[in-house]
């Protein structure tokens, strides 16, 4: 067997420019998911070169199941603090949630100015510095590459916002605890859909395609139930567009819903209920987690077909 050598290349043999370049490559549906997968996010709605003031951010997107506004800053060079202070104009000027810095090679003392920004603002701004490297094995193809440098620390985060002396009470910290078992699962099965940050929240999103909708997985252990439901953010009539095929989509599944049009509420929900959900008794976690992940899967590729 011959075995190759991994060698690194100049990642400015593949772009030459950042802006007209690198931008445009990494807009692009399929290398946007790469980035995705490091960010737990699934970014929609990508434009280039949007204005803040006479400055101009790279990219600006938003996660198509929370509405999350993120910013990504590319520069394929060592980091510098002129843009260190344009990602926080941009996050600023945009409102954003997610700050994403990609550079060639990070300082030292760039990587500790995200860490301190990560460790002390608030848990709603999240800091990434992501170097970016290419590499190749003998004549191959150059294949690029991101790499992390620094994230936001969940814990640190997640902690400050709560109020209980700054401790997790016992439903959140049961929730993160099936979070992250779950989240492994859907590694195992080869990410069916984009693993996303285990929270305290009692809900997990799942992209569909749309801003207008998603799938909905959501704890409920009071009632022993774990629900996974299309949730239509803000359109009546998209729900009565899908209940009118109400009969083709419930037999296209296999099972009946539970349709939820909400008159007195923005949002909708149709909603299948899967028993067995007890935060105390761990010992059905694997057969539920693999449950819940094939009927989020079905309802999703089920759904996309209607809307």
């Amino acid at each position: 067997m011959k075995i190759g050598k991994l060698e690194e290349v100049d990642i400015r043999e593949l772009w030459k420019h950042e802006q007209y370049n690198f931008s445009d490559w990494l807009a692009k549906k399929e290398n946007i998911e790469n980035l995705n997968n490091i960010l737990g996010l699934t970014l929609v709605d990508i434009s280039k070169e949007t204005y803040v003031g006479t400055y101009r951010c790279d990219l600006f997107a938003k996660d198509e199941t929370t509405g999350t506004k993120v910013i990504i800053e590319n520069q394929l060079e060592i980091s510098n603090h002129d843009h260190l202070g344009k990602i926080i104009t941009y996050a600023s000027g945009l409102d954003a949630k997610v700050i994403v810095w990609i550079v060639k090679e990070a300082r030292e003392e760039h990587r500790s100015a995200i860490e301190w920004l990560n460790n002390n603002t608030n848990s709603n701004a999240n800091f990434f510095l992501i170097e970016i490297h290419a590499y190749k094995i003998g004549d191959s193809d150059k294949a690029p590459m991101f790499q992390v440098v620094e994230q936001p620390n969940d814990f640190i985060k997640k902690n400050k916002s709560f109020n209980n002396n700054d401790s997790m009470n016992k439903s959140q910290s049961q929730r993160i605890e099936f979070w992250n078992q779950f989240n492994d699962v859907i590694i195992e099965r080869g990410k069916p859909f984009n693993v996303r940050k285990a929270t305290t929240d009692h809900w997990y999103n799942v992209a569909i395609g749309t801003s207008e909708a998603h799938i909905d997985i959501t704890l409920v252990n009071k009632d022993s139930v774990i629900g996974v439901e299309l949730y239509i953010t803000d359109n009546k009539g998209l729900f009565d567009k899908l209940y009118n095929k109400k009969d083709d989509i419930e037999a296209d599944l296999g099972f009946k819903l539970d349709w939820r049009r909400l008159d007195n509420s923005k949002a909708s929900r149709i909603i299948y209920h899967i028993k067995g959900l007890n935060f105390e008794d761990h010992s059905n976690y694997n057969e539920l987690m693999n449950r819940t992940i094939d009927i989020a899967v079905l309802m999703r590729d089920t759904f996309k077909k209607y809307i």
